[in-house]
Parts: C-alpha cells; structure tokens; sequence
C-alpha cells in the first residue's frame, strides 16, 4: 500500500528528514507532500480539493468527467480544483490527460504550539 503523509513542515525539517533517509540508506515509510503552514495547507487544500483526493485516493487514472461525477460537482469547478493540486504539486497529470493521484491511503498531520 503506498501511502502519502500530508505534513506541514519547515524547509529545515525536510531537509533534515531528506538527509536521515540518505543515511540510512533505507526508503522513508511515506510520500510526503508538505505545507510550510497551517496557512498554507488550508489554503491549498480546501475542502473541495479534499473531496477530490479523497475520491482519487486508490482510484488510477481519472478524466475530469468521472471526477466531477463521482464528487458530484459541475466539470468546470472540479477541473479548477484538479489543476490547482496539478500546480501545487499533489496531483499529476498523465499523457493521456486523465489525473493521477498514485497513493492508495492518505495522512495527515501538523502540529499547533504555543506562539513565544
């Protein structure tokens, strides 16, 4: 099962994340797609972008018909949402056109602290 862990993270933190697996020499347990903020997570994945992971999560290859369908949404507004991941990197788009999600389970997880 591959599975992607939604994270926010500082460029130092995945950095040193980077440089840990290089030296063991072993794969990381996950893909990791991260936000440098709260913010930015939010931002980037609204609720409705949400929707469309959720439904791509495990599913191969999607046109932008089926998405809107199977999310039960008009085309033009999934087709904003869908190239919006493509842009931020979450999504990738095949030859073919259709969308690729290429993980089979999704987590998330960030951390709130106390300002100083």
């Amino acid at each position: 099962m591959k599975t992607v862990l939604f994270e926010v993270a500082t460029a130092d933190d995945v950095f040193a994340r980077v440089q840990a697996v290089l030296a063991s020499g072993k794969p990381d347990r996950y893909a990791h797609m991260s936000f440098e903020s709260a913010e930015s997570m939010a931002r980037t994945m609204t609720p409705s972008r949400w929707r469309v992971i959720e439904v791509m999560t495990g599913a191969g290859p999607l046109g932008v018909r089926e998405l809107a369908r199977r999310v039960g949404r008009d085309v033009k507004g999934v087709h904003n949402d869908v190239n919006a991941l493509v842009v931020a990197g979450v999504v990738d788009r095949a030859d073919d056109g259709k969308y690729v999600f290429p993980f089979d389970r999704v987590k998330v997880q960030f951390e709130l602290r106390a300002v100083a």
